[in-house]
């Protein structure tokens, strides 16, 4: 290193360690609220009550023995009688503004990790407009661009870290089919995120072979995996020597996930020695459709395939001369060639298209993965060109996966977490359903428990002929089953497999004597069609509510967005509706993205809330308004109980940097911690915490310490003055956040928010 260049790096340190120290003086202090916390019973409750009518509280009702926590089930203060006032979309809201200012790290480096198949980039924030990404993997498919890798894990029988992606696949299907069954294979494991709605560190995942593990174990030798490569790349492209906390990391999730499940991904990450626990601020959670707006907004026009160019009918343009998928074979050409670079070059402003847009225009992106469909709505606002969220990440109910086709019907007992209809994975569990028609599910279901390899390669070869599906194909789609399938199902029944077809009436199906299921293009659109449909239909249902109509761009990203199938379905349906947008690196967009959303993390400067929050608070009680059942009379005073005070709602704008602050009091003198209960729904047409709808959903916890002692208290000893906790919480953030602050001695108070307790 040259001694301008080592100038230049400690000139970036002691930026890094000055913008640092701005953001920790950046604190906003208010007069004391005025909280008591209350105990009866078993039943912790905090009561706000004005400085004035502070009242002593009895020794007995507040005793806490040893360390025992405070854990008030009603917190805070109800918005209407008390001076604090939740967030509000109002003209004039309190916001903290956050500074553009230069990224405090020297590599900021983000992970994709998708359903089926997962990735990293990473870009250097002194050449921040080169995006690199990873070396192609060993292994895959002949003719298959391995640019990410499949999203599964293999573990030894001793429940050691094996391999990951191709390695493990590949692997996992040359062991002998009775070793097979000892080790533990995990394939589209982040499905299970999705699909529990009561999420923990606790929660387990099932391997192939059935045996069970816990989850955040799997999902951290994912992320280690990650990380060492990643790291060994980022260190050969470096010229100098890299520390670990000039690292940024970044990890998509679907914009729908919960806040349980966006931290369950911080603290495999923890696990997995991406970033320490004691410097959060180091690895951000992107949420992938944004962060395909945000690379969006970087494109040029040749960089995309506008399917609204040019009408189609019937798989032809209207002069019947191109068919319809040439443009897309030549976008794949020109991808494969750029492919041998593994460095994108990205606009350092706005691209071409969004010269297009007027202040005001909106667009959604449809982020069409493997296990979800996010849908998104932004703004973009000139002239600084950032997003804004008019649409909360659209949703659909809980529910199983059940439909009937003309040939078979598909009824899986799989959640779905709002994020609308499967993606592609609703098309593999529609050939399995096909596959229990003709076979019968107890030996589909006997087949996967005694030859999960094989099981395994049945899979991946139907995925590799899924990715050629394509409308008007003439020929078949032959899928090779594995001999031992071949083998098995003769033994298990007693008659072949061409039979079992013969029997089943399924003409769309055809065996072939090179032992392949010929798949006719009346059996593709059988397996595609419900998910498509659905996916359409949830665009369609999305594009005529109010904040939405008028939309001048439908991007179309994520693994599932790269099949004609689906594209041609939404071209037919929305192309003379608005401007149906491809990146021509669609698989590649979300990851891109990430990288971009590490170096600015405010380019998303407002948000909808997904839930409304609140906590459960004591409010002075009133005939004929309040219920009596309700009533609680403590000290000779009439209060109500289980009242909601909102901190935000559902669907509220949120701006980057807005707060909601609410203030706390120790029960007792000398209590180290406060325990505060979160509360959430899906609507807002809640008053009381036990409204139907209404759940528990997480605890903000303080952890207070040593009061200093007054100045001229005997002995050192501190005052009787109960003290004050100002936290702070912010959620325009991709995550919840709370901070704070004991006010009379001006320390920080560590403060931390738990979604996965409960």
């Amino acid at each position: 290193m040259t001694g301008a260049e080592g100038e230049k790096q400690n000139e970036r340190k002691e930026k890094s360690v000055w913008e640092k120290m701005k953001q920790g003086r950046d604190v906003e202090f208010h007069p004391l609220s005025g909280f008591i916390i209350i105990l009866q019973g078993q039943t912790r409750i905090l009561a706000p009550v004005k400085m004035a009518d502070v009242v002593q509280p009895d020794p007995n009702s507040l005793q806490i023995p040893g360390d025992n926590l405070s854990a008030p089930s009603s917190p805070a203060t109800a918005r209407n009688d008390c001076s604090i006032t939740p967030l509000t979309p109002s003209p004039s809201p309190r916001v903290e503004v956050r500074p553009r200012m230069s990224c405090p790290f020297s590599v900021v480096v983000a992970i994709d990790f998708g359903t089926t198949s997962s990735g990293y980039a990473f870009s250097f924030t002194q050449d921040s407009e080169a995006i690199h990404m990873m070396k192609r993997w060993e292994g895959g498919d002949p003719g298959v661009a391995n640019q990410k890798s499949p999203t599964c894990l293999l573990l030894t029988p001793d429940l050691r870290f094996h391999s990951f992606g191709f390695a493990a696949r590949d692997f996992y299907h040359d062991l002998d089919p009775e070793e097979a069954r000892h080790w533990l294979y995990f394939d589209k494991f982040k499905m299970k995120i999705h699909s529990t709605s009561d999420l923990t560190m606790e929660t387990e995942l099932e391997a192939v072979n059935g045996r069970r593990v816990r989850a955040i174990e799997v999902f951290a030798h994912a992320l280690r995996f990650f990380r060492e490569h990643a790291l060994k790349e980022v260190k050969d492209q470096s010229s100098s020597v890299l520390e670990g906390e000039e690292i940024r990391w970044v990890i998509t999730v679907p914009a729908v996930w919960r806040q349980p499940a966006k931290q369950f991904m911080r603290e495999a990450a923890y696990l997995a020695g991406l970033v320490s626990p004691d410097c959060p601020e180091q690895l951000l959670i992107a949420l992938e459709p944004e962060a395909a707006s945000i690379y969006c907004r970087k494109l040029r026009l040749h960089q995309v395939i506008d399917l609204s160019l040019q009408p189609v009918t019937n798989g032809l343009d209207l002069e019947g001369s191109r068919p319809f998928d040439s443009s897309f074979r030549q976008a794949r050409e020109q991808l494969r060639r750029s492919r041998h670079s593994r460095t994108f070059l990205v606009e350092s402003g706005t691209g071409e298209l969004w010269s297009e847009l007027q202040t005001g225009d909106r667009y959604v992106v449809a982020d069409c993965g493997g296990g979800t469909v996010d849908l998104t709505v932004h703004q973009i606002e000139q002239p600084q060109g950032t997003l804004k969220e008019l649409y909360k990440a659209s949703g659909t109910n809980l529910t199983k996966l059940k439909y009937k086709t003309k040939f078979f019907s598909v009824s899986k007992a799989v959640v779905f977490l709002p994020g609308g209809p499967y993606g592609a994975v609703g098309v593999d569990l529609a050939f399995e359903a096909m596959l229990c028609q003709i076979f019968g599910e107890d030996f589909i279901q006997s087949f996967k428990a005694k030859r999960p390899a094989a099981w395994v390669d049945l899979t991946i070869a139907f995925e590799a002929r899924k990715r050629t599906a394509a409308p008007g194909r003439a020929n078949a789609l032959n899928i090779s089953l594995p001999f031992s399938f071949i083998d098995y199902y003769k033994r298990h029944r007693g008659q072949s497999v061409e039979a079992a077809l013969r029997r089943s009436n399924m003409n769309i199906v055809k065996w072939s004597s090179q032992g392949m299921l010929r798949l006719t293009q009346e059996a593709m659109n059988e397996l595609f069609q419900p998910t498509i449909i659905n996916i359409v239909k949830h665009i369609e249902e999305l594009m005529v509510k109010p904040e939405v109509r008028g939309v001048r761009f439908l991007f179309l990203v994520g693994g599932f967005a790269e099949s004609p199938m689906l594209q041609k379905a939404v071209q037919r349906a929305l192309g003379r509706t608005c401007r149906i947008i491809i990146p021509h690196d669609v698989g590649l967009t979300i990851l891109k993205g990430a990288v971009l959303f590490g170096l600015d993390p405010t380019v998303v400067r407002v948000r909808r809330c997904p839930l409304t929050y609140g906590v459960g608070v004591l409010n002075r009680f009133v005939e004929g308004r309040h219920p009596r059942d309700k009533l609680l009379i403590k000290e000779g005073r009439e209060w109500c109980t289980d009242i909601l005070d909102r901190f935000v709602s559902v669907d509220q704008s949120v701006a980057l940097g807005e707060v909601v602050k609410r203030s706390y009091t120790p029960a007792r003198l000398g209590q180290r911690k406060i325990i505060i209960n979160i509360y959430c729904s899906t609507t807002d047409d809640i008053t009381y915490i036990s409204d139907p709808g209404v759940r528990k959903c997480g605890t903000i916890t303080l952890d207070l310490p040593e009061p200093l002692p007054l100045p001229g208290a005997v002995g050192g000893a501190g005052g009787p003055e109960r003290r004050e906790i100002r936290a702070t919480m912010q959620f325009g953030d991709t995550e919840i956040k709370v901070t704070a602050v004991d006010v009379m001695s001006n320390r920080s108070v560590r403060a931390s928010i738990d979604f996965l307790s409960n």
